[in-house]
């Protein structure tokens, strides 16, 4: 069946369209005070011009004899308070198992693209790139879960002036067979050394821009050396990926190069619709409502003076061909905040033209920086970028460090196997159980912590929740299917909390807000140590073991899932 906050919220739903109010909205939310409260009496009270107390007496008449609630309340101006039936909670349950542990599949399935990652190509994945993948990985995965079509798009920067630079100084090197071997800090170096060339000697950008010119012309030798750039990143992106447990492959990868060819298809299109105007030499769209600080209307940039195209025209490009081509209804981007303002325009662009419409539409997933202690953007001691396998590899010796600690009969294969689960768990999950829209700063201390809200505390917690399983004696498979039994108030709290992982997951595949998921596995697993210090299992009487050992293994089965949806492993044992 449903899960109870559904079952509540259609049941009223019933009540409103009784009383003759059939678009009215209950609103059931989960409460401290009760098990639920709906708050809709206050908004409806207000439309009727009545007092939303007598609404929500009127409501609550509606609920009498309910076999939906043992307890009914009305609280403050017209809150009402809700207690199930035990009978009803267990009813539930019976969803509340593998795989899905209760989540519902979504009613109406949609083709989703992500965009997200999105390095640039010839350089070094860096610390700056941690939010976009992580927090784009785990809307990948939980959007997936839910039941709609996931499309993963790796927006690769590997296009442009850069890799004309690149080409020509590797040419002045002699070596140009020769790239292919060289290792990525090397490579960085090289990038280093190209960009002071270009920046300092005429000569050499001049060549550099004509070396673009022939990429984008499809020269066959420039676009040799154009690809071994590319393949040679890409592999350095991989591994990187494969180290976070992400699940971009080479197939996701689609780079600014990719919609070169759609490019003049675009500037025509907006010039055939009267869109484009030509602005000191560029050609431009000025979408309704964007002005500049002045109160000028604001451009976006198109095609520039010189006959190139920028991030705008490439970024329409792509989204007309993921709503024509790919027909996805909901295109996401996850990408920093400072990009709002330009791609709100692109969206509005793209609407203007008639080629963002009903269903489909598109949402900037925006996100904060990753800041240091000093309240700046988190560098080295030096001041330098810091290099994301560099921030993995200590993620991972930090994490070796407290597991030894935890459990110093781990060895060999298996610490190095937690160690890895529960750095890279740590880095991820602090970035995840955030608000997205904040910064956050980077600390190692808390975030390896195993007490708090951390991946540690959380993958802690399911290990012991497993443990118990490995000192049960056998015969306890039939907890798997063993009937509930609440004898306990603090029972009863675990199993609303499960019963609420449903709706958890839903609403995060609607909002794009994982933070929300970790505060839920948060509280379950607080809520899992309360009932296992005062409730008995493996010493409880036959029944009623059965009963908590069904428990247990819903608990570990949702924090498992769950960690998963973020994108983090759950070990065994830590």
């Amino acid at each position: 069946m449903a899960d109870p906050q559904t079952v509540v919220h259609d049941r009223l739903a019933v009540a409103l369209r009784a009383m003759g109010h059939p678009d009215a909205d209950p609103v059931v939310r989960p409460s401290s005070r009760a098990d639920y409260q709906v708050n809709g009496a206050l908004a409806l009270g207000k439309a009727l011009g009545r007092s939303p107390r007598s609404v929500a007496e009127q409501i609550v008449a509606t609920l009498e004899h309910d076999d939906v609630c043992s307890q009914v309340e009305i609280a403050g101006p017209g809150f009402i308070n809700l207690t199930l039936h035990n009978e009803l909670l267990v009813r539930c349950l019976d969803d509340v198992r593998a795989p899905r542990w209760g989540v519902q599949a979504a009613s109406v399935p949609e083709r989703v693209v992500i965009d997200y990652s999105g390095p640039n190509v010839a350089k070094e994945m860096h610390v700056g790139h941690l939010r976009s993948t992580v927090i784009g990985d785990a809307l990948a995965r939980t959007l997936a879960f839910v039941g709609h079509e996931v499309i993963r798009q790796n927006h690769l920067g590997d296009w442009g002036t850069p890799f004309g630079m690149l080409i020509e100084h590797l040419l002045d090197e002699g070596s140009p067979g020769d790239v292919g071997e060289l290792s990525i800090g090397d490579l960085n170096a090289f990038y280093r050394a190209a960009r002071v060339k270009f920046d300092s000697e005429e000569s050499f950008a001049a060549r550099s821009r004509h070396r673009v010119v022939a990429l984008q012309a499809g020269d066959a030798e420039t676009l040799r050396l154009w690809r071994v750039l590319v393949e040679r990143s890409e592999r350095s992106f991989g591994r990187i990926y494969e180290r976070l447990g992400v699940t971009l492959s080479d197939a996701d990868s689609k780079g600014e190069s990719s919609y070169n060819d759609l490019l003049d298809a675009v500037v025509d299109d907006l010039r055939q619709d009267g869109h484009l105007v030509e602005s000191d030499g560029a050609l431009c769209v000025f979408p309704a409502g964007f002005t500049g600080r002045e109160g000028d209307p604001l451009p976006l940039i198109v095609r520039k003076r010189d006959g190139g195209y920028g991030y705008a025209a490439t970024d329409l490009a792509a989204l007309r061909e993921r709503v024509a081509v790919l027909q996805a209804t909901r295109l996401l981007y996850v990408v920093g905040s400072p990009q709002a303002d330009h791609l709100a325009m692109v969206f509005a662009v793209a609407r203007e033209a008639g080629w963002l419409t009903p269903p489909a539409r598109a949402e900037h997933v925006n996100f904060g920086s990753v800041l240091g202690e000093d309240g700046r953007v988190f560098r080295t001691r030096g001041g330098d970028t810091v290099r994301l396998a560099d921030l993995l590899d200590e993620a991972v010796a930090r994490a070796a460090t407290v597991v030894l600690e935890k459990n110093p009969d781990l060895a060999g294969a298996a610490q190095r196997d937690v160690a890895r689960a529960v750095g890279i768990g740590a880095v991820k999950y602090a970035d995840l159980s955030s608000d997205r829209g904040n910064d956050y700063t980077f600390d190692w201390d808390r975030m390896l912590s195993l007490y708090g809200n951390t991946a540690p505390y959380l993958q802690y917690a399911h290990a012991r929740v497993r443990s118990i399983f490995r000192r049960a004696s056998g015969g306890d498979a039939e907890a798997e299917t063993a009937p509930v039994l609440i004898t306990a108030d603090i029972e009863r709290q675990l199993v609303v909390k499960l019963l609420a992982f449903d709706q958890v997951v839903s609403g995060v595949a609607d909002t794009l807000r994982p933070h929300r998921l970790c505060s839920y596995l948060f509280e379950l697993a607080q809520t899992f140590s309360a009932f296992y210090e005062q409730c008995p299992v493996l010493k409880a009487e036959h029944d009623l073991r059965l009963s908590r050992l069904s428990l247990c293994a819903m608990t570990a089965g949702v924090l498992a899932t769950g960690l998963d949806l973020l994108g983090i492993d759950a070990p065994e044992q830590i």
